[in-house]
């Protein structure tokens, strides 16, 4: 099965355009959904190997992950504080343990 969702331009370098390309595609008989870049140049268009493949069972998951992202979460700060400025009392995120992150 393959079927492609949509496709993000990333950019041109060097004369090679690569788009990030998102699809449902099968490998080795079972099917996941694959986030790639694909590029287009004069030696090669295709797909490389910079991508990810979420197996179809970690789906669901994945996709709370994703839809637990807000708006607000992606924009950019506008002036970082670098964490030897912070009050003792603030923990960053090196900090903090990986338990308090939810386990999907």
């Amino acid at each position: 099965m393959e079927k492609d969702i949509g496709k993000i331009n990333k950019g041109e370098y060097q004369g090679a355009v690569t788009d990030i390309v998102i699809g449902i595609r099968e490998y080795n008989g079972k099917v996941g959904l694959d986030i790639r870049e694909f590029v287009a140049s004069e030696k090669y268009t295709g797909p490389t190997k910079k991508g990810l493949r979420i197996p179809g069972e970690k789906f669901q998951a994945f996709k709370e992950m994703i839809n637990s992202i807000s708006e607000e979460d992606m924009k950019q700060p506008e002036q970082e504080t670098p964490s030897e400025n912070l009050p003792p009392e603030q923990e960053t995120l090196t900090e903090k343990k990986s338990e308090e992150l939810p386990d999907y």
